[in-house]
């Protein structure tokens, strides 16, 4: 198979899973619980993840899986791997719990131990994003789809931060120095808030706190091929499969790579040791 075929397994996939999610979102008809890490997960997680998983085993039963809601195999065993996807069933479950619409389900596929595909499906907003190494970043609605590129950098223009809808501004001005001017906008989902970077609606966002490289690998390939990134909050860039750990570091998504980031963001050095 090439990524081409790869990349519409994923997005069939997502969008198989996202119509099951949206059945239990609708109706309001799921359980939901915390898990040892005490971030949530719901009975819509758990039967996306397994329809997402008996899908890529059945269309690409070569490929191994890491997901958010499985249990992962130890790196003695998935170092070697030279491709794999990458999934988080519904990234933004708190969201999906609260009745926002802002969830997603995230699949990528890492080469290498890098994203080359990243497709991110909101099905209460009947949106999907997808990216291809090489290939460019798209936004899919209703009328089709185009192809998404960040904002380029105007000087002097206040910039756009995206931000969580409970997030505390006062956390977030720690690391942004107060000689420039900020617009904030709050969006759920880790995921859709790097797509928003990535289609021109925000120019960046930090993330201080847990995340697993399910969050980032898909919405890192796509940020990326509409030409953002995504760094540590050290400024340094994001690993796969490389640890024992698959939790992330701290980051920083950026839009338009011109743009004296380093001048605006505090780097940090974060507390949580990974």
């Amino acid at each position: 198979m090439n990524n081409e075929t790869y990349l519409n397994i994923a997005i069939e996939t997502a969008k198989k899973a996202g119509k099951e999610v949206l059945g239990y979102y609708k109706k309001g008809d799921f359980t939901a619980e915390l898990k040892s890490d005490e971030s949530p997960v719901t009975s819509a997680d758990i039967a996306a993840n397994n329809t997402i998983i008996d899908c890529l085993k059945t269309l690409t039963p070569d490929i191994p899986i890491i997901s958010e809601e499985t249990s992962a195999e130890d790196l003695s065993k998935r170092a070697n791997w030279s491709k794999y996807w990458l999934l988080d069933p519904i990234d933004g479950t708190g969201e999906f719990i609260l009745g926002s619409g802002d969830f997603a389900v995230n699949i990528a596929l890492v080469e290498n131990n890098w994203p080359t595909i990243g497709v991110i499906h909101a099905p209460d907003h009947k949106l999907t994003y997808f990216g291809q190494s090489g290939a460019g970043s798209f936004k899919e609605n209703a009328q089709g789809a185009k192809q998404i590129f960040v904002s380029p950098y105007q000087a002097g223009k206040p910039i756009k931060v995206a931000i969580s809808r409970r997030q505390e501004l006062g956390l977030m001005g720690q690391y942004l120095r107060d000689d420039y001017a900020y617009e904030y906008v709050a969006l759920g989902s880790c995921s859709l808030k790097n797509c928003l970077i990535a289609e021109g609606g925000a120019d960046c966002y930090l993330r201080i706190g847990p995340t697993g490289e399910w969050d980032t690998g898909a919405s890192q390939c796509i940020l990326e091929e509409a030409g953002g990134t995504i760094l540590s909050s050290n400024f340094d860039p994001l690993s796969y499969n490389l640890r024992d750990t698959l939790m992330n570091p701290d980051f920083i998504s950026l839009g338009d790579q011109q743009f004296p980031w380093r001048d605006i963001v505090i780097p940090h050095v974060a507390s949580r040791k990974l």
